[in-house]
């Protein structure tokens, strides 16, 4: 729980093998953060360099005025986990993810911390690599297109408009951490908070910072393999973690227009039909509830009742947009009135 009037920002810093960084870090978070209640976070994960030493170098010294805390893993367990290690033992109003490598300003740090503390209808503001003018130097073409297109399919999984869901520098309002629950341990994380952030209904601001990329000899460390995990947690975050009647829901969507796709083509014109109404589906569970979800079905299957060929073709697409509407009209009414019922529609 946080400390009443104490502690007003948390910023949270995993740390593997990182020896050549940390002590330049230090010194720009005293330059920018040197305040009472301001805590930093340490979470070693494991290092098996001079990590470790340097970050109880830093504790030892008393001549600064934040309050340091350094948690030390002995196994490497990942990125995510060690942030949600740190998160679980911060005490800040707001929450700020930074990571260890200098790859991202903390200059930046301090001006959407200002940003987010003066403006009291921000809850969420991540920096985006991809805006504003600021100094950048991209090593990786490949990284950098693999980036872009994982926040293209995020934005359309989720009907955003970010620019840069894997930037690490994140700052949050305590509120937000308190509705959110991380699962995923290494760089999938990024990936993880977004996802919850927005699930809760929180508006996610972004504003440009400057990026410095390091090469894999100076110490980068995600990797390929981290490219291609990446596609399976947006998977897991839009069709997988849900609550149970959207996951029922998902299921029934997608089984009633893979058989709405049937109508349509022949031979593989049939087969890309039923793999489009497919996706379809899984866009109308994501959006209604398992009550709706049945009634777009039952309207559907009115609509194959009617006509042959061509005929019953346009007759299914005609009730199923009549199903669409009246589930439009239907939401509308005042949930207060339907009770528990309007949690599955």
């Amino acid at each position: 729980m946080p400390q009443e009037n104490s502690i007003n920002l948390s910023i949270i810093i995993p740390v593997y093998n990182e020896e050549l960084y940390i002590e330049k870090l230090f010194a720009d978070i005293l330059k920018y953060f040197n305040k009472k209640d301001i805590e930093i976070i340490f979470v070693n994960d494991g290092s098996n360099d001079r990590s470790k030493e340097l970050l109880q170098n830093l504790s030892n010294n008393t001549n600064y005025t934040l309050n340091l805390n350094v948690i030390n893993f002995q196994k490497n367990t990942g990125k995510g986990n060690a942030v949600r290690k740190g998160l679980s033992v911060s005490n800040g109003e707001y929450i700020l993810l930074q990571d260890a490598d200098l790859e991202l300003d903390v200059k930046d740090s301090k001006e959407i911390y200002e940003i987010i503390k003066n403006d009291n209808q921000i809850k969420c503001i991540f920096g985006s690599r991809y805006l504003s003018g600021k100094l950048k130097k991209h090593n990786y073409f490949i990284n950098q297109l693999i980036g872009k297109f994982n926040t293209f399919l995020f934005n359309i999984l989720f009907g955003q408009s970010l620019t840069d869901i894997h930037c690490g520098l994140k700052i949050l309002h305590r509120e937000v951490y308190n509705k959110i629950n991380l699962s995923i341990n290494d760089f999938g994380l990024e990936i993880d908070i977004a996802s919850q952030i927005i699930k809760q209904n929180f508006y996610i601001y972004e504003v440009g910072v400057s990026y410095f990329s390091r090469s894999v000899k100076a110490g980068k460390k995600i990797t390929w393999v981290d490219g291609f995990k990446s596609y399976y947690y947006l998977f897991k975050v839009r069709f997988i973690d849900n609550d149970i009647p959207t996951q029922i829901s998902i299921i029934v969507s997608t089984i009633y227009m893979t058989y709405v796709g049937s109508y349509f083509g022949m031979g593989l014109g049939n087969t890309i039909f039923m793999i489009i109404f497919f996706v379809i589906g899984l866009i109308i569970g994501l959006n209604t509830k398992i009550i709706s979800s049945l009634i777009i079905f039952l309207f559907i299957y009115a609509g194959s009742l009617f006509g042959n060929g061509q005929g019953k073709v346009i007759s299914v697409l005609f009730f199923f947009i009549l199903g669409i509407y009246f589930i439009r009209k239907f939401k509308k009414i005042d949930k207060k009135k339907m009770g528990l019922i309007s949690n599955l529609i």
